[in-house]
């Protein structure tokens, strides 16, 4: 997990200086003492079909997310395959089944899966289908928008896994740490306002993330407010403009590391049409979190809640 960046010289939202630090490792914590699966088990899908699963022996997760619960529970020697947003160290040698964020349904029915992960938003729809036809179990899992979806979501994988055991544990140490890291944000008189900004330059994309980006609940979980959503922002991403940064005015920039990477870094941050001009801008505060945990919420939510707070406030506070 990166940290933030910055010239330090904290404001009076007691954005404290960004300090370098040792890089968490990209690895998943399995539970100590799993369960093996009691199967077979008949588990609703979150597009309104009704699964049995009978075996666990070849699992594909269909996103990074779905990837990280599932080795978490203890059954990652079970996964065959990875979305490319499984980037976590365990997944890395496995092959990918999707292109850019796009199922390839031939790609996964060669491996033979004896169940299928997938998110809400997975797609095309065409490939979902084409994996359920060749009679593969498949279940939908609704998509995570904010912390009080990371129990749900690690008891809808568990049970498909027929792991409802496991899955209790680790919902619950999940819960507890994410308890410990919101207990470690300093008190403050003035909330830092911080934006979240979805960048990838070697596409041209500069987004300026809303109230349903899925950042707002991490950001206020530590302590700070979405400026974005706050300025009046109701959808998901809205195209970074002069006014709209101008309207947000915040105190610090969240943005994906890999993202912060294809703008050429904060040098290349502050030349998008705006940025300069908020007070991040001109502070140089950018906080920044790997790509592949920031929106997970799941197991690994309460690192990226004490990278946020380290970066926001200053490791030392």
């Amino acid at each position: 997990m990166a940290t933030g960046c910055g010239d330090g010289g904290g404001s009076g939202t007691g954005v404290g200086p960004a300090s370098a630090s040792t890089a968490t490792p990209d690895r998943v914590e399995p539970l100590a003492d799993p369960v093996g699966p009691r199967l077979p088990v008949t588990v609703p899908s979150a597009d309104g079909r009704t699964v049995t699963v009978t075996s666990t022996d070849r699992i594909v997760p269909l996103s990074g997310s779905l990837s990280e619960i599932v080795f978490t529970l203890g059954l990652g020697t079970k996964v065959v395959a990875r979305d490319i947003t499984a980037t976590f160290e365990q997944a890395g040698k496995l092959p990918v089944v999707t292109r850019a964020h796009d199922v390839s349904a031939e790609s996964v029915l060669s491996l033979r899966p004896t169940l299928v992960l997938a998110e809400g938003t997975t797609g095309p729809a065409e490939a979902i289908a084409q994996i359920r036809d060749a009679g593969i179990p498949l279940v939908v899992v609704k998509p995570a928008k904010a912390l009080a979806d990371v129990g749900t979501r690690i008891d809808a994988v568990a049970a498909a896994l027929g792991v409802r055991k496991s899955g209790a544990a680790l919902r619950k140490r999940t819960q507890e740490r994410i308890d410990t890291a919101r207990k470690e944000i300093p008190a403050r008189e003035e909330k830092p306002r911080v934006a979240f900004l979805y960048v990838r330059g070697t596409a041209a994309v500069y987004l300026l993330g809303g109230a349903e980006s899925g950042a707002s609940s991490l950001l206020e979980a530590a302590g700070a407010i979405d400026a974005g959503k706050e300025s009046g922002l109701t959808k998901d991403f809205t195209p970074i403009t002069s006014e709209a940064l101008a309207k947000a005015a915040p105190d610090a920039i969240l943005v994906m590391s890999k993202g912060l990477d294809s703008v050429g870094g904060i040098d290349g941050l502050v030349k998008i049409p705006g940025v300069a001009e908020t007070p991040a801008g001109a502070d140089r505060r950018v906080v920044t979190v790997d790509d592949g945990v920031l929106l997970n919420y799941g197991p690994r939510t309460d690192r990226v809640l004490k990278s946020l707070v380290g970066q926001l406030y200053g490791e030392n506070q």
